[in-house]
């Protein structure tokens, strides 16, 4: 039986597979840019955004964490929290790899 890294290494060597990592890659990345511009441009600091969804300063740093190394993905509701903290309806622009 292959070990978790072994079967990620070759199923990584495939095109296909290796496209759609990227693709999801990218859009993290752009979706931790919105949410950190949300933040920023409405004035606030981590502790600041977790105090109004109702949460600790570590969650936040977490979060965008978790959405910069791409280890975890948070739920919609948690984003929609994040989003509503930062005192938008939703997120500014949708990026353009997320238009359905």
């Amino acid at each position: 039986m292959k070990t978790h890294d072994q079967l990620v290494k070759r199923l990584m060597r495939r095109p296909g597979v290796r496209a759609e990592v990227q693709r999801i890659e990218q859009e993290a990345a752009e979706l931790l840019d919105a949410l950190l511009k949300a933040r920023q441009e409405a004035g606030l600091t981590q502790a600041q955004v977790a105090k109004r969804m109702g949460t600790q300063g570590p969650a936040i740093a977490r979060l965008e964490r978790a959405l910069a190394t791409g280890k975890h993905s948070p739920s919609v509701a948690t984003l929609r929290k994040y989003v509503k903290a930062c005192g938008c309806q939703r997120l500014c622009e949708t990026p353009p790899s997320m238009i359905i």
